[in-house]
């Protein structure tokens, strides 16, 4: 033990008492002279005094010193990490104080311990394991399962829940996890293997999301049933703030082996299959299987191929020309994105940008179109084309009012009038954009770019919203197009389209005009601008320059 303990100290206590004494007397004898004789009788006088003071201390301290000294040991010990060992029998005899003191100190020790493992390993509001608990107790079971024995991993999803959290509050939905949880306990012990040493495990991973592992099954029939045991489970109303609450669930069903032998594995199955279930209607539970594995690993191959295809600069822009229904001039191009990929040729954006905006690279791939759009801008001014060139924009896009401070940075820095810029959004995201991202339009119409709706026709239009927001054309999607030239009821209709949008002062764009019969009927009924196959396909920049040169021509001779 380091340091000094009592008795030590009580032997320096006498020791410095007959040092004392010993100082007094001598001082006392030797009248300024000293004498052996006088050191010698100081010297016996200091040795009894110590010799009382050590057996008075020695006599008084004894058995309190002891025990302080064990005290001291035991707490030493606790703060290295032993809080199992009992207080010694000593302290408790001689220092019942202390000992009650460190009892209660080491009670609350271990309540508060049990409380941070409780809080690390279980969720609060269900009581289950957490997701790192139930990681770890799924990995410690894998392991000892034999290769070839069949589990199933359940990955549930609560299908309304995010409902009852916005109408009924946050403290009724952690309710309803509650209640949740004990269904799922009651499921699993439904269906567990009687005679198992395993019982199935159940946790919750975040948010609306739990899982179950059935560590011992005989069959994959067996998995069917307890996926519906827990679709029927939770499809039951819920009494909840006085009244039924229905939510039900979606569940996606991984086995072992089949699925994968990992617990990494088989929780990226379960999952693929659980949006499988929610993708087919919800209220389902569907098996991981081969087709979705081959989604997944196109999935991550698309991603990976894009981006590279970002860093080699393997997109490309090709464009579609837009003429004026009155007279056949060239009013505008489409800039139209294309990916060539070193393997699959020529594709389409239908191919790639839906994994591209789930990813995040459409902003990477965005930038790469805005610059080169303003390039564009820039090259076909400098030889005197006043050609409008529009580009689409993209939802990831259109929620950031910086894109639009970039985008004009980038038509500065490249010397490109906006005049000759026009930006498309869809009609769904015009209905639904903030106030930031209006102002952000606004501030780049003002510059002079115009602004466009894009397949106006197949979201839900609130005309008033559209008549506020800064637009100058809104374009037709091809649903109101292909059948104006065979079908009547089809042509009524475009042609109030084309009405209402006249109506709050903007032009009319056509596009996917296949046929010149459709060309002829949208322009009878007052279609302003004219775009599609049986006007041009979409062209590498030298061959729309080419094309558009010819144009004059071509119309003069018609």
């Amino acid at each position: 033990m380091n340091g000094f303990s009592l008795k030590s100290r009580a032997v320096a206590f006498a020791i410095c008492a007959g040092a004392f004494v010993f100082i007094l007397a001598l001082a006392a004898t030797s009248r300024g002279n000293f004498e052996v004789a006088n050191a010698t009788r100081a010297l016996i006088a200091a040795i009894i005094c110590a010799a009382m003071c050590w057996a008075y201390a020695e006599r008084t301290i004894a058995s309190t010193a002891a025990a302080v000294d064990a005290a001291i040991e035991r707490l030493t010990s606790a703060a290295n990490g032993d809080l199992e060992s009992e207080i010694p029998p000593e302290v408790a005899e001689c220092v019942p104080p202390l000992a009650e003191a460190m009892n209660g100190l080491f009670r609350q020790l271990h309540a508060n311990l049990e409380s941070v493992q409780r809080l690390a390993l279980f969720d609060p509001v269900t009581a289950l394991p957490n997701r790192t608990h139930f990681r770890r107790n799924c990995e410690r079971v894998l392991t000892e399962l034999s290769p070839d024995a069949m589990a199933a991993l359940f990955f549930i999803d609560l299908d309304r829940f995010k409902a009852v959290n916005d109408t009924l509050g946050h403290a009724v939905g952690d309710q309803l996890l509650g209640m949740v949880a004990n269904r799922l306990r009651a499921v699993a012990d439904r269906f567990a293997v009687e005679g198992d040493t395993q019982p199935p495990l159940i946790g919750r991973l975040s948010g609306d999301e739990f899982t179950i592992f059935f560590p011992t099954l005989g069959h994959v029939r067996d998995a069917d049933r307890i996926g519906r045991g827990i679709l029927f489970a939770l499809s039951e109303p819920f009494d909840l703030a006085d009244q039924e609450v229905c939510i039900g669930a979606s569940v996606g069903i991984a086995m072992r082996p089949e699925h994968g032998a990992t617990l990494t594995d088989l929780m990226r199955a379960a999952d693929a299959a659980m949006y499988q279930a929610k993708g087919n209607g919800r209220g389902r539970a569907e098996h991981f299987s081969e087709q979705l594995a081959e989604e997944i690993a196109e999935r991550a191959r698309l991603e990976s191929d894009l981006r590279g295809a970002v860093e080699r600069d393997q997109f490309t822009l090709v464009y579609q020309p837009q003429l004026s229904a009155a007279d056949g001039r060239i009013v505008a191009a489409e800039a139209l994105l294309r990916w060539q990929h070193p393997e699959r040729g020529l594709c389409l954006p239908g191919t790639f940008i839906a994994r591209a905006e789930e990813t995040g690279l459409i902003v990477e791939i965005g930038e790469w179109v805005v610059e080169n759009v303003a390039a564009t801008i820039a090259r076909w001014g400098q030889i005197g084309i006043e050609q409008r060139l529009a580009v689409n924009i993209s939802p990831r896009q259109l929620d950031h009012a910086a894109f639009f401070r970039r985008l004009r940075e980038a038509m500065r820095a490249a010397g490109a009038p906006a005049r000759l810029l026009e930006l498309e959004i869809t009609e769904t995201l015009a209905m639904h954009c903030s106030s930031e991202v209006i102002d952000a339009i606004a501030a780049l119409r003002a510059d002079g770019a115009s602004i466009a709706v894009d397949d106006f026709g197949t979201g839900y239009s609130n005309l008033a919203r559209l008549r506020d927001l800064p637009l100058d054309r809104v374009k037709l999607d091809r649903s109101l197009v292909e059948h104006v030239a065979t079908n009547a009821e089809a042509r009524t209709i475009a042609q109030a389209v084309i009405g209402l949008i006249h109506g709050i002062g903007c032009e009319v764009v056509a596009e996917g005009i296949e046929t010149q019969a459709q060309l002829d009927v949208l322009r009878v009924i007052g279609c302003d601008i004219l775009q599609g196959y049986v006007i041009a396909q979409p062209m590498a920049e030298d061959d729309f320059l080419t094309w558009s040169r010819r144009m004059p021509d071509e119309r003069a001779r018609a």
